[in-house]
């Protein structure tokens, strides 16, 4: 990812904020039948004193035969974004050099993927990642809730996966390259946006006023 030095993020807090926030990855995979992406959510686990990104593929999922084992594989999580309209610039009407523009925030992990064929392994991972994005509900749903003839049945159609994460990058293209006038103008266009993304980037402006 090309990432020009203003716009790269190295703090490991907002880089996993990401991850758990926007959890619902791409994974970038290269085999004898070329390049190829799948879209599945993941979590960090620290495993060891290491991170490890966990999930899982459907059994009819080729990519565990067609991927070996300890491939280097590429994961992309994709934050907030939006449109940039030049209107949002007071210098609009001073000088007119201006033009449109895409805020967002992404990061990337590179790292080696292995297949989990153990139940109680992907039955914990099921736990996790349920727990992660079912915390929000009244009353969250767990494992326990279904029969456990039927999850054995669900646990044995699956394939885990634990990416070992050897390298990871953020860029955060959020305006640091506008003036403050600028970018309270991102900030008051974006704001009347009635979209979880525009707002969310609204406040990431806001961080570089």
């Amino acid at each position: 990812m090309y990432i020009p030095q203003i716009f790269e993020e190295t703090d490991p807090h907002k880089l996993m904020s990401i991850i758990s926030r926007y959890s619902f990855a791409t994974l970038i995979t290269n085999s004898t039948s070329g390049l190829e992406a799948n879209h599945i959510p993941l979590f960090v686990n620290r495993s060891n004193d290491r991170d490890v990104l966990q999930g899982h593929l459907s059994k009819a999922n080729p990519l565990w035969q067609s991927v070996p084992d300890r491939s280097e594989v590429l994961v992309v999580f994709q934050g907030p974004n939006a449109y940039i309209s030049p209107n949002y610039y007071p210098s609009k009407k001073e000088h007119g050099k201006v033009v449109p523009t895409w805020n967002y925030v992404a990061v990337h992990v590179k790292g080696t993927i292995t297949y989990i064929h153990d139940e109680q392994w992907n039955k914990a991972m099921i736990n996790n990642l349920t727990n992660q994005h079912e915390q929000a509900q009244a009353t969250p749903w767990s494992i326990a809730d279904a029969p456990d003839e039927y999850i054995q049945k669900m646990l044995s159609a699956i394939v885990g996966i634990e990416i070992e994460m050897s390298s990871i990058v953020g860029k955060w293209k959020v305006s640091q390259n506008q003036s403050v006038d600028n970018k309270s103008g991102v900030i008051a266009g974006l704001s009347c946006i009635n979209h979880s993304d525009a707002q969310s980037m609204a406040e990431l402006v806001k961080e570089q006023v």
